[in-house]
């Protein structure tokens, strides 16, 4: 059974999350917003997290003058997945490094291995 949670309340997690990434790590995520959005894309429902960008890693020195990179975070799926607030906050939180890794070139084969997937 899906957790009930107030959007106010999901964005306040998600913040909570974004405020407990190192400040030095949070401050190479340049020109990348992070917004909260209720459902996944319909082709993929159970996507609790996406980065759309390009990856530090495949940047070239020509890289600029682009719009900013987007970590959308997925609201109704992760709280289909918890059952408690605190499980809702960890799957935030999960979800946001996840993604922001992605940021980073980071694919989901090493995340697995890392343990944040």
């Amino acid at each position: 059974m899906a957790f009930e949670m107030s959007p106010d309340e999901f964005d306040a997690a998600v913040e909570r999350a974004i405020d407990d990434i190192p400040d030095e790590l949070f401050g190479l995520l340049a020109n990348c917003v992070i917004v909260v959005e209720d459902d996944a894309p319909p082709e993929e429902p159970d996507l609790l997290g996406l980065y759309e960008g390009v990856p530090l890693t495949e940047r070239d020195t020509g890289y600029g003058a682009v719009l900013p990179d987007r970590i959308r975070i997925f609201r109704r799926p992760i709280l289909d997945l918890c059952e408690t607030a605190d499980e809702v906050e960890d799957e935030v939180y999960v979800t946001v490094v996840h993604e922001i890794a992605h940021f980073f070139g980071i694919d989901d084969d090493r995340l697995h291995e890392l343990g944040w997937a």
